[in-house]
Formats: C-alpha cells, structure tokens, sequence
C-alpha cells in the first residue's frame, strides 16, 4: 500500500528511517535520547551528524551486548527503561523512538510519554516516533509469526491519549522504508536476531514464509517496504 494513492500531502515517498530524520531535523549540536536504542546503530548515525546521544535499551542481553562493543564518539549506552530516563529535567532536545514505543509494555506506556516530556527543553524539545503500519508489505511477511497489530495500535492510542495532550503541536508523515536482503537465510537471521523478540525460527523458515518471501525478488535481490508513520511533538505544555 502507499499513501501517494491517497495523495496525503504529508506523504515523503520511498525512503529510509535516515533520510527522513534528516529531512525533518537538524541533529548538529542537539542532545538525543534513543529510547530503546537496540545496538546503538541509529544513535551513531545521529552522532555523525553532530548530536550527542544517550541510548538507553531496557533488554539486558542487548546491553550487555552494547556494554562490550567498541566505543563510538558522541554515544553513551546505558541499561535503562524508558520509563526512568537517566537524564536531567528539561535537558534534552530530542526524544527518539524508532519503532521502540510499541515494544515498552502497554501498562507504562503513557508513563514512558510523560518520562520524554520531562526531559526535553519546553519550549524547542521534540519527541520524535516511528512506528511502522501493520499494513507494510514487510510487517504483512512477518506477520504469520510475528504479529504486532495490538501492541502497534496501543502504542497509537497512547500517543494520541497522553502525548497529545502534553504538547502544543504535532506533525505527522509518512513513507515507504525499503526493506532489502540477499537471500532468505539473511532474512531469517535478521528476524531471529531481536533478543527482545520472542518466537520459534521453525515459524519464520515455515514454507508459508518461504513463498510470501519470493514474491519480493528483484533480480538478485530481495525488496519489501515498511509503511512507516512519523509523528514529531513539539512544546511541552506549562
């Protein structure tokens, strides 16, 4: 599905996560917190564009993961939730969650929300969320073994239910990431990696997946594309 058939002006075509958060935000200079920052793959690239950036990862297999791997200049990683931001009150530009916020359990998700407000300076912080669609032609792949639509949409209502509310503005665009891989053992392993995903790899190297999977080649490649939402809150309200 893409939303250039809907002709939603808000709509930025096919592009990745990166070139989108560059379009939307000058990241020179600005302190970030990456909520659920993963391997820190995301904070660094924001690093090489000038941001300092705290990535906190509540998993305690992947950070201690983070806590072994090389230093990267500009990143600090820390074993923390979203919920309890190591971070002063109103010290922080950006609040970054890349498709992390539907992972943070649905009971403290509006806490998480809260947490980002207290954080970010009132008047110029931005909290920034990406939370792919369910209707993606990836998401649509994995689905079979990996189905997020509840957590995705709970992760939507607490957003319009807290943040809203807590900011003056909120902006919303979406796109097309492209989603490419050499062969399907890649995939497999790209989908089993998560160590805070749960499921059985029979699941993803079922043949139901093996078929769906074919229909993405693109000569020697692999091509699928995840519609993505982003929506950036700005000015926490006094």
């Amino acid at each position: 599905m893409s939303l250039a058939e809907l002709q939603d002006p808000n709509y930025l075509g096919q592009v990745t996560d990166m070139e989108v958060l560059d379009r939307l935000v000058d990241w020179k200079g600005k302190m970030v917190v990456d909520a659920g920052c993963g391997n820190g793959g995301l904070a660094a690239g924001l690093a090489k564009r000038g941001a300092t950036v705290l990535g906190v990862e509540p998993d305690p297999i992947q950070a201690e993961k983070n806590r072994k791997a090389a230093p990267v200049l500009g990143v600090t990683l820390v074993e923390a939730s979203a919920e309890a931001i190591p971070r002063d009150d109103a010290s922080v530009d950006v609040v970054v969650f890349s498709k992390s916020l539907h992972h943070v359990p649905a009971a403290v998700m509006d806490r998480a929300l809260r947490e980002a407000a207290r954080v970010l300076k009132p008047d110029s912080g931005i909290l920034y969320v990406i939370e792919p669609d369910i209707r993606g032609d990836y998401s649509v792949l994995v689905k079979p073994f990996h189905d997020e639509t509840v957590v995705r949409s709970k992760a939507l209502a607490a957003l319009d239910r807290t943040a809203g509310p807590i900011f003056a503005r909120m902006d919303e665009y979406w796109y097309l990431a492209p989603m490419k891989f050499a062969s399907f053992d890649a995939f497999a392993e790209r989908a089993s990696a998560a160590t805070y995903n749960h499921f059985d790899r029979q699941k993803v190297t079922s043949p139901v997946i093996r078929q769906a999977f074919e229909k993405g080649r693109r000569g020697e490649e692999y091509l699928f594309t995840n519609l993505m939402r982003a929506r950036l809150y700005r000015g926490v309200k006094n």
